[in-house]
């Protein structure tokens, strides 16, 4: 976790104005959003930042002999296993890195699913902690979702009581409509379930980064675009064998199902004509727009939005001027107009819709014979598509990640203990303090900046106070977050897994309404180049025009333009598309951050000498250095999400090695290969 501790009544910001009044505030200092900005991006999560902190450390606590331990053994044997040393490092680096990553999966992959069994572990050994009243419900939960005897022998009568709660289902014979509205306020408040448009706190991309009700498109099953896909038709025929089975399994009788399912199928295919790709947005420069609860009303008449958002948000207080963030109003309009001129004439084909989609939200709550209808779906769809198939996990991870996710408080605090050491704090805080003095003396070399704006930024630098590794929050949270007064275990594990939805929400809705406070969380360097990234983006603000009125703007936009040229200039992956304009703030940190980390490894070898190389490897401690720097970013690009507004992993390799001489003259690079273009750009 990282603090900001200033002298002066400025610097602790009070949350007492509402989101909407904070969001036109925008100028009252570029300090003051940097700091807010800072709160937000430096916040790792525990369990992944920790594992990277350890291989962090190892990279930079090798000596000049081959590094023996069993640590240096898996780093070795993970670098062997994802790159491909065929390829020549100065026309491919990330394939050199990632050539095999699509074998081995990313780093990060690997790092999550060793922390779930570490996860496992503790929940599966709950006589080996001293738990506080209410923390033995994450154990029962767990063990109620392994339960998978007791799940299967329920069937699917947990699930037909919901339906009873949302007035039946014509296929029933036992339906009672009720308001649409109030079905969808049900749907959204009480079993997470949103069918038309999500509605989520999250804070804003942009300054002043605070968190508000956002509306975004929704995640539909099946992709589905008429004309567009070769297949469609037999993609068409599967989808309708689901929801027959769907049926099936929920004891209805499948021949009464097959208007219900065509309907439901044009309901997909209706809302799929209207989603705009998050590409798309970003083009247009909108990737959202603030509104007030009442022009989205003019907007999308069809749905009450107040009485929704109300429901599932409460107890924030909810006004017709209250402003939310609208990620495509396009959508929500047509959207709107679908439900008003066509589901409204046909009540009961949209409740059977509705229940289809309940059914995947709850999948993990249920008899596995749902579960395993959904995996044959996607699995088909992806063989008539090409696209991935959902991946399949064990019981036991799928039970770990709901426990995480319903539980946190109590499992942080347990995985803290039982896995954070002196020696991890210790060289974090080393490689930190490295990096921070490093970027606080390498601020005198940024040719655009201004003698007083680096002043300033130094200063602040020099003031930033840092704690890693476990907080108070973690170690010693607040008894009442932790019993769970609220939450309801059985009879079933469906009203139990349910019980479990609304008071996660609940939590994260008073997490809102609470003021802010800097000790919630603990941040974990992951490695030097990260450290750096991060550290970074405090001064995004001064990139951006009129960002930073006495700097040399000339020189900087240069320097913008220069940088936005080399990248452009990469070949970008197959079946991958990306805005140069959009990824360009990221691709400032990346580069920025080599630079700053090398740096600051130059400065370690200075002071210690000796460094260790991995065996077997044949790399240098330098090529190392970047060698390490690339496989933090291993992974499939083409799983890289549309809206992400980073550039692709091939890139992010890329654009930082093509812009550092060291890295051209460590590995040896002539003239005209890929990573040694004829000039490079001094942006940080």
């Amino acid at each position: 976790m990282w603090t900001e501790q200033a002298s002066g009544s400025g610097t602790r910001r009070r949350r007492e104005r509402s989101p909407e009044e904070e969001l036109h505030t925008a100028q009252d200092g570029w300090w003051q959003m940097t700091l807010r900005a800072l709160r937000t991006l430096l916040l790792f999560s525990i369990i992944l930042g920790l594992s990277l902190l350890l291989w962090g450390y190892v990279f930079q606590g090798c000596g000049p002999s081959p590094c023996k331990t069993s640590v240096c053994q898996d780093l070795l044997d993970l670098y062997l296993a994802s790159g491909n040393t065929s390829v020549a490092p100065c026309t491919d680096f990330f394939s050199f890195a990632c050539g095999n990553i699509n074998r081995t999966g990313s780093p990060f992959q690997a790092l999550a699913e060793e922390n779930k069994r570490r996860v496992r572990r503790i929940l599966e050994t709950p006589g080996s902690w001293r738990l506080a009243p209410g923390e033995e419900k994450a154990f029962e939960f767990y063990n109620s979702c392994m339960n998978m005897s007791a799940i299967e022998a329920a069937g699917a009568s947990p699930f037909r009581q919901v339906i009873e709660e949302l007035g039946g289902w014509s296929i029933f014979g036992n339906w009672t409509p009720l308001d649409f509205n109030q079905t969808l306020s049900l749907l959204m408040s009480q079993y997470g379930h949103f069918p038309f448009f999500r509605a989520y706190l999250k804070p804003l991309p942009t300054p002043p980064y605070l968190p508000v009700i956002q509306i975004d498109q929704p995640e539909l099953d099946v992709l589905l675009k008429q004309k567009q896909e070769p297949n469609y038709a037999q993609i068409l025929r599967e989808y309708l064998s689901y929801l027959n089975r769907l049926v099936t399994l929920l004891g209805g009788d499948p021949t009464k199902v097959g208007n219900d399912a065509s309907y439901s199928l044009f309901i997909n295919s209706q809302l799929n004509q209207f989603l705009r790709p998050g590409e798309q947005q970003q083009a247009q420069g909108k990737v959202f727009e603030m509104v007030t609860i009442d022009q989205l009303q003019r907007v999308a008449p069809a749905i009450d939005w107040l009485s929704c958002l109300q429901a599932t948000f409460a107890p924030m207080s909810l006004s017709p001027s209250y402003r939310v963030a609208v990620h495509d109003l396009e959508y929500l309009k047509n959207m709107s107009q679908l439900i008003e001129k066509d589901l409204m004439k046909h009540r009961d084909f949209l409740q059977s819709h509705i229940i289809f989609g309940l059914v995947k939200t709850l999948s993990p709550a249920l008899d596995s014979q749902f579960q395993e209808a959904h995996r044959s779906l996607s699995q088909k769809v992806g063989e008539l598509t090409g696209r991935p198939p959902m991946p399949v996990h064990p019981r036991w991870m799928t039970c770990v990640e709901k426990t995480e996710a319903f539980f946190e408080p109590t499992l942080a605090t347990l995985f803290i203990k039982e896995t954070f050491k002196p020696s991890t704090h210790s060289a974090a805080m080393e490689l930190f303090t490295t990096i921070k003095d490093t970027f606080i003396s390498h601020l005198h070399t940024v040719p655009w900046m201004d003698r007083e704006t680096r002043a300033e930024a130094q200063d602040r630098l020099t003031q930033l106070q840092v704690k890693m590794g476990p907080s108070e929050w973690a170690l010693k949270p607040d008894p009442a977050r932790q019993e769970y007064d609220d939450v309801q275990l059985g009879p079933s594990f469906l009203q139990t897994f349910l019980s479990c939805v609304r008071s996660r929400q609940a939590r994260v809705i008073q997490g809102f309404l609470q003021p802010f406070s800097s000790h919630r969380a603990v941040n974990f360097g992951a490695a030097g180049s990260i450290m750096a990234r991060e550290l970074l983006h405090i001064f995004d603000q001064l990139l951006l025009p009129g960002g930073c009125p006495a700097c040399d703007t000339r020189d900087l936009q240069k320097a913008l333009l220069c940088l936005e040229r080399l990248y452009a200039a990469l070949p970008s992956p197959k079946g991958t598309s990306f805005n140069v304009s959009r990824t360009l703030l990221e691709d400032a940190a990346d580069a920025g951050a080599l630079a700053i980390a090398l740096k600051a490894y130059k400065k370690r070898l200075v002071l210690f000498r000796g460094e260790t190389i991995l065996p077997n490897l044949d790399l240098s401690p330098r090529q190392l250095f970047f060698r390490s720097y690339a496989q933090v970013m291993c992974r499939d690009p083409s799983t890289q999400d549309p809206q992400d507004i980073r550039s692709p992993p091939t890139l992010r390799v890329h654009g930082p090695l093509s812009d550092s001489p060291a890295f051209t003259r460590h590995f040896r690079c002539p003239q005209g290969a890929l990573l040694n273009p004829p000039s490079r750009c001094q942006l940080w």
